[in-house]
């Protein structure tokens, strides 16, 4: 073997481990894994969730550009009024869910103070409400922060969890000694679509996240019964575990939320009225479910965040990546390839190149759909495509020489 040969597949090698042991370019499968996630439609059992569109034409298209604006009714205050939310809550409760949650905060103008008081009143028949809040990192010093209930079996350094030290946009004061707080912050640094935090610092106390107090909720769980591993996992009774990075986010599937059930209002309504009369309606129960409550165009998540979140842990449809021994295989592949680049015409590597990238993304896209095993893809892509660059660069001297068969002269 040539001492040129041996030198590159040291340089290989040496980029390879280089690409696994710095961080900061491990994160660049990132771009990869929410590739997959989003183009993907992971098989499991469906979700005990019926996410409900309240206010919402699933034919009209979301407007982003307008969400942000401060005149846009989007940015403060709920479009749909007390009395909607009320009549949402009259029809569910007909169907018996376990658990009615609202993902939007619930403040309403003063002028609609008579039927916020409606919207109250059905509200307290409902066993277990959750309602969401928002925690913040500025509160008010002349409100004290109300005091909240945090885990106790803690174990692991809390410094990347998000810290807070206040509560911000709330419910009012009435519904919030009937409703369960359920905080829906997404904070940047954490939270990217994929990746949706369970677990927050309030005041040196591990609390849960809006997504997580509705799981607390449907499993009849007290924070005393939950063990949290911030290095791994959080254990839930009857042998539950939920997966979490050290910052107490889950790695979720944005499609996920396609294992619940999503009707309208209408539909809902509709269901309500065809049991009131004695007819089979269409949505037949709804016990030992969450129902959530969602309101069009959220500017506060990416659409079925939350949604998602449950649905991913009622199913224990955990994405979880491949075995490092996966990538010590792909490195030692490439490694051992080098030395034939000399006898692939470069035309060949770089259409066998194209070809390995798109089977490749594709086989990565079965994966994660059929057994939620996620590939690396920067690795191995990067690795067949340094490879073919390494093959152009190669001097034509050091390339193999082919021996030219001349044609033997015609015999006289």
């Amino acid at each position: 073997m040539q001492r040129s040969t041996l030198w590159l597949m040291l340089v290989v090698l040496l980029l390879g481990i280089l690409f696994l042991r710095e961080p900061r370019l491990e994160r660049s499968e990132e771009f990869f894994l929410r590739w997959l996630l989003k183009n993907s439609d992971p098989h499991g059992p469906a979700a005990s969730l019926t996410v409900v569109d309240i206010g919402h034409d699933n034919l009209m298209e979301r407007a982003p550009a307008k969400e942000g604006d401060e005149n846009s009714p989007h940015s403060g205050a709920n479009v749909v009024s007390p009395m909607e939310f009320a009549l949402f809550l009259q029809s569910a409760l007909e169907f018996q869910p376990t658990v009615v949650a609202f993902e939007n905060i619930l403040k309403w103008r003063d002028s609609e103070k008579d039927q916020e008081q409606v919207f109250v009143d059905q509200a307290m028949r409902v066993p277990r409400l959750l309602l969401a809040a928002e925690l913040t990192t500025t509160p008010d010093l002349d409100a004290p922060g109300p005091e909240m209930q945090g885990f106790t079996q803690v174990t692991g350094k809390r410094g990347d969890l998000v810290e807070f030290s206040g509560i911000g946009r709330q419910p009012g004061e009435e519904m919030r000694l009937i409703a369960t707080a359920g905080f829906v912050n997404l904070p940047d640094e954490i939270s990217d679509g994929i990746h949706v935090p369970l677990l927050f610092r309030y005041r040196g106390e591990v609390i849960p996240s809006f997504a997580f107090e509705a799981i607390l909720l449907w499993l009849r769980v007290t924070p005393g019964e939950v063990s949290i591993d911030l290095d791994s996992h959080i254990s839930l009774p009857h042998g539950r575990k939920i997966p979490i990075r050290s910052d107490g986010t889950l790695l979720i599937s944005p499609n996920a939320s396609r294992k619940a059930r999503h009707i309208g209002l209408s539909d809902l309504l509709v269901a309500a009225q065809q049991r009131d009369t004695g007819r089979k309606p269409e949505v037949d129960s709804l016990r030992d479910q969450i129902v959530l409550a969602r309101t069009p165009a959220n500017p506060l998540s990416p659409p079925d965040v939350f949604a998602a979140t449950i649905a991913t842990i009622q199913s224990s449809a955990y994405v979880r990546r491949v075995s490092w021994i996966f990538d010590c295989v792909i490195l030692l592949l490439a490694a051992a390839v080098v030395g034939k680049l000399r006898d692939i015409p470069r035309v060949d590597l770089v259409l066998g190149a194209i070809a390995f990238t798109a089977a490749y993304c594709l086989a990565a896209l079965g994966i994660v759909s059929r057994w939620l095993i996620w590939l690396p893809g920067c690795l191995p892509l990067g690795a067949v495509w340094l490879l073919v660059v390494v093959s152009i660069v190669i001097p034509h001297r050091f390339r193999m020489n082919r021996d030219v068969i001349a044609m033997p002269p015609p015999i006289p």
